[in-house]
This record gives structure tokens, C-alpha cells and sequence, in this order.
């Protein structure tokens, strides 16, 4: 009797034995098929926010940029530019100037006469009763793996509003 237990402990040590020998890859591509999906799945938990979180910041500073630009306030380089500034300054560095000179993103200003809807530019175009019309467009860049082949995500905002007469009654250059 005990040397029958003897002889079962070692083939059960056998068995076992045999049985890790057999499955040690297993662990590691079971590992790889639930890692993927699951960084996958994480990193779209916070690409997907980040692009939302995008939009709406670039939707706030266009609707910044018409606030300021309605009041007819300027700087030295020109209403325009005072503009572009503002609207910069509210994106918080999603629309910049080297991504306007590279094309990556965009920034308008287009005045309307308030009676007939048609687009007025040069001296005048900024005068009360114009509708002013800020648009800014902005690409992202997808972080999750699952979307690469997709290119950049463009976000476009826009804003408008009519102009108010100037405080001293002299339309600033634009």
C-alpha cells in the first residue's frame, strides 16, 4: 500500500509536468489577445473625450472672437488681426499661427451687409448693422490605434453676430 501511493504521486508530478510544458505559450497569446483590444479600447477612452473637448473649445473662442469683434475694439495691426488674436488666445494652442501658415488649420473673418445677405469687404464692411462671420477650422490627430487609417478628424466652428456702432462713431481699420 504505500508503495502504490508512491508510484500515483509521481505520475500525477508527471502529468502536471507535462500538462505545463504544453501550455506555457498558451499564457502568453492569451495575454496578447486580450492586451490588444483592451489598449485599444483605453486609448479610445481618452482620444475620444480629447476630440470632443477639442470641438467645444474651438466653438467657444470663434464665439469669443465675434464677441470682441461686434464692440468694433482693435489693436495696431488692424481689427482683423485683433480678431485672430482673441480667437487664438481662447483656443488654447489648437489654432495657432504655424498651423495657419502650414495649412493645417484655418481662420476667416467675412463681413455681410445686415439688408441684402451679400459678403462687403474693404473700408465699410465693418460697419453697424454688418453681420460678422468668424470660422475656424482645426485636424486631430486620432491616439487610438484603431482609427490610424481613418487621417485627421476636422473640426470646423463658426460664429456670427451684428456689428454694433463704435463707441467714439470712427470705424477702426480692419
Amino acid at each position: 500500500l504505500v508503495g502504490r501511493v508512491g508510484v500515483e504521486t509521481s505520475m500525477r508530478k508527471t502529468k502536471s509536468l507535462t500538462r505545463s510544458r504544453t501550455q506555457a505559450g498558451s499564457a502568453v497569446l492569451e495575454g496578447a489577445l486580450v492586451l490588444l483590444p483592451m489598449m485599444a479600447i483605453f486609448f479610445a477612452m481618452i482620444d475620444v473625450p480629447f476630440a470632443i473637448f477639442k470641438q467645444n473649445t474651438m466653438r467657444e473662442s470663434v464665439r469669443e472672437g465675434v464677441r470682441f469683434a461686434i464692440t468694433q475694439q482693435t489693436g495696431a495691426g488692424g481689427q482683423d488681426a485683433a480678431i485672430q488674436t482673441v480667437v487664438e488666445n481662447y483656443s488654447m494652442g489648437f489654432l495657432n499661427d504655424a498651423d495657419l501658415s502650414s495649412g493645417k488649420s484655418t481662420f476667416t473673418i467675412t463681413y455681410y451687409d445686415g439688408a441684402t445677405l451679400n459678403a462687403v469687404n474693404g473700408v465699410g464692411s465693418n460697419a453697424q448693422g454688418n453681420i460678422c462671420v468668424v470660422t475656424a477650422s482645426v485636424q486631430h490627430y486620432w491616439i487610438a490605434p484603431v482609427w490610424r487609417g481613418t487621417g485627421p478628424l476636422v473640426f470646423n466652428a463658426s460664429s456670427s453676430d451684428v456689428m454694433e456702432a463704435p463707441p467714439s462713431g470712427i470705424l477702426p481699420g480692419r
